[in-house]
């Protein structure tokens, strides 16, 4: 069986009513929020949808306590309202999550005792509209820590997207059927204004290097960190608007006594760490150092690795891990708003719409912060910003289903579909766990052909019909695109080159692709996996 990739949309001589610059989760929740409310959009991404920023952040969906400390009670507030919304749109993505908060109880001041912050945290559950149960003791985890310290430990509940990836594949997939234009690997040159107002922008498919313009009256500059480049590059605007902030995580493989809650305490010069169980392994972040260069060639610094892993290390004196357990480090910018002479704590969180009608490019919205939990949130006070016409959603205050819960669904389907699509159970779960109601007829898919049910790689729950998906449906162009953002087996911990050999083979083999092809495709997965 041979498919055949769908041919790339030309964008060239097109009018939209809405341009936009940027496929990160801002873009995308932009695009599909203005394309369900009957405008012409299209987005275009310079590399692949969700390969900035999004992919390379610390992967929770929150409200913020930090944020709570500083005095942000309105971002808090906003940030928990989506935080539910997203548990009960996308419960097969976002999950529920104990966090465990853990201080020093030798720096206690004001703001930081134990009445101050189970009171903190009492206005965080109510604020999510949960029930307000906080317990001040986690006997296990305290067990744990280091000996000769003495801890203060604390329960909340937040939550996780451990992969954000499939989030934006989603609402891209979303946003298509809407009728939205989604164009991935196509670069903003230049954003076009006459007299005042933006026409329009000059375009490079980054594929073929040909060059072109669209026409659109209205332009939305979702491109995160980059957002001063695709502005300098226009000649708009003379100051910058985005300070950037590079975050750096580290990836360490499980150990005995690995935590099944989310760990969120305070590193040795008292910034905020995360420990938390990601996608069977531990991820641990973040820093923040200012990082004025180009995003997109961002990595950790030695010293930020150092600094992850001593942190990490005070947390959990006996896991017998050392610096060369490190499977990985990682590194994302985050653009928060340009602040000369302010501490990078105290730069606000709360994303900023910036309008540049007084740089004489009226029609113009450069997007400033923004995070993973407000996206969607953002995206509407965008779509009104255009002057689309929509309501804040009702806040629904029904209680989440538990996890054991949907684990239980989950399972009853696998069940029924793994014997209606001749698929083991164990896929039918993995397919439902990552594409939510494009699960069925994803397993449907699988039916028709051997090949499409083949496992990506030898130890994988994953089918070959999940890449076909992402390439059908999703925009994925190359292997990487399929395995880091897609289908991101490849983000596993026991994925190896000859895992991307074996589904280079057997994803190329349905799409056509020749041995050469499948060979090039294969070196530029390793080379974005190593990278």
């Amino acid at each position: 069986m041979q498919l055949s990739s769908p041919e790339r949309i030309c964008l060239a001589g097109q009018n939209v009513d809405v341009l936009i610059i940027g496929g990160g989760i801002n873009g995308i929740a932009i695009a599909r929020e203005c394309a369900r409310s009957g405008k012409k959009v299209a987005v275009v991404e310079q590399n692949d949808f969700a390969s900035g920023s999004t992919s390379r952040s610390t992967r929770i969906i929150h409200g913020g306590l930090r944020y709570l400390e500083h005095g942000e009670i309105a971002l808090v507030r906003h940030s928990l309202r989506e935080r539910e919304r997203l548990l009960r749109r996308y419960p097969h993505l976002v999950r529920s999550m104990q966090f465990l908060l853990a201080l020093n109880s030798d720096q206690h001041t004001l703001m930081r005792s134990p009445l101050a912050v189970r009171a903190g945290l009492w206005l965080y559950h109510r604020w999510a509209g949960a029930p307000a149960t906080i317990r001040n003791h986690a006997d296990e985890f305290e067990r744990r820590l280091e000996a000769g310290n003495s801890w203060c430990v604390y329960r909340y509940d937040d939550a996780q997207c451990e992969f954000p990836e499939r989030l934006v594949a989603e609402w891209l997939a979303e946003a298509a059927a809407f009728g939205a234009v989604v164009c991935n690997y196509t670069q903003a040159l230049e954003i076009l204004c006459q007299n005042g107002k933006v026409t329009g922008a000059r375009l490079r498919d980054t594929t073929s290097c040909r060059e072109f313009e669209i026409s659109a009256p209205q332009i939305v500059n979702a491109s995160g960190p980059w957002a001063d480049f695709v502005l300098r590059s226009s000649g708009i605007g003379s100051k910058p608007l985005v300070g950037g902030v590079r975050g750096s995580h580290i990836l360490l493989p499980q150990f005995p006594g690995s935590p099944h809650n989310a760990i969120y305490a305070e590193a040795q010069d008292g910034r905020q760490i995360f420990v938390i169980p990601w996608n069977g392994q531990v991820l641990v972040g973040t820093t923040e150092v200012a990082d004025s260069g180009d995003p997109g060639k961002t990595y950790p610094a030695p010293s930020e690795i150092d600094y992850l892993f001593e942190g990490f290390s005070r947390l959990f004196a006996d896991s017998g891990l050392t610096k060369n357990d490190i499977r990985y480090a990682f590194a994302g910018v985050r653009p928060l708003p340009y602040s000369p002479g302010k501490n990078i704590a105290e730069v606000t969180r709360k994303h900023k719409l910036h309008d540049h009608a007084q740089d004489g490019a009226r029609g113009l919205i450069s997007i400033i912060g923004g995070k993973l939990t407000t996206a969607m949130g953002l995206a509407r006070e965008v779509a009104r910003k255009l002057g689309i016409a929509n309501e804040e959603p009702a806040n629904v205050l029904a209680a989440v289903a538990p996890a054991n819960g949907i684990e239980s669904t989950l399972k009853q389907w696998a069940h029924l579909v793994a014997c209606r699509a001749q698929i083991p159970e164990c896929s039918a779960e993995a397919i439902a766990t990552w594409h939510g109601r494009r699960a069925l007829a994803i397993a449907c898919a699988a039916s028709l052909h051997e090949n499409l049910r083949r496992p990506l790689c030898d130890h994988s729950d994953h089918i070959v019909a999940e890449a076909i998906e992402a390439v059908m449906h999703e925009s994925a162009v190359t292997l990487a695109d399929i395995l880091l953002r897609r289908v991101p087996v490849a983000l596993g911990p026991c994925w190896s080159e000859t895992c991307s050999l074996d589904a280079a083979t057997r994803v190329g083999a349905v799409l056509g692709w020749s041995p050469g092809e499948m060979h090039n495709q294969f070196e530029r997965c390793e080379h974005e996996r190593r990278a």
